[in-house]
């Protein structure tokens, strides 16, 4: 008996298998009306948008602007360092990042080390000479 049953479903035809009826409304997967079946060989594209109440959609492109020259920032003035008794100049610095190339707090920190490195000996201990430049 339970050979003549699989026999009867191997020859049996295979039925198709349906994970959700059509017309279930719950379905993510389900074709947009109105759209058409696609060829197999050209890609499923999704409908063109259409505005409602026929209005129409228009692209607003920001208008560019061209970057204005910068100016560079005055130098500061000397600093005096009390250990040698000597002013050592500032050096001259890039526009800084901020509003219309002010200098932020970062670039005058970044100004005052690498001065504090170009100076070496005659500014005296670094960690001084660095906090008096920021702090001017």
């Amino acid at each position: 008996m339970a050979i003549g049953m699989l026999i009867a479903a191997a020859v049996a035809p295979p039925l198709s298998a349906r994970a959700q009826s059509a017309d279930d409304p719950y379905t993510i997967m389900r074709r947009e009306p109105g759209t058409r079946q696609p060829k197999p060989s050209e890609p499923w594209l999704a409908p063109k948008y259409k505005s409602p109440r026929g209005t129409k959609q228009h692209a607003h492109l920001p208008r560019v602007r061209e970057p204005g020259v910068q100016a560079y920032p005055p130098t500061p003035p000397p600093i005096y360092v009390p250990e040698t008794g000597r002013l050592l100049p500032n050096l001259p610095g890039l526009p800084g990042a901020g509003v219309g190339g002010a200098e932020t707090g970062q670039d005058r920190a970044m100004r005052c080390a690498h001065q504090a490195g170009v100076y070496g000996q005659a500014a005296g201990n670094r960690d001084a000479y660095v906090g008096a430049c920021i702090n001017q």
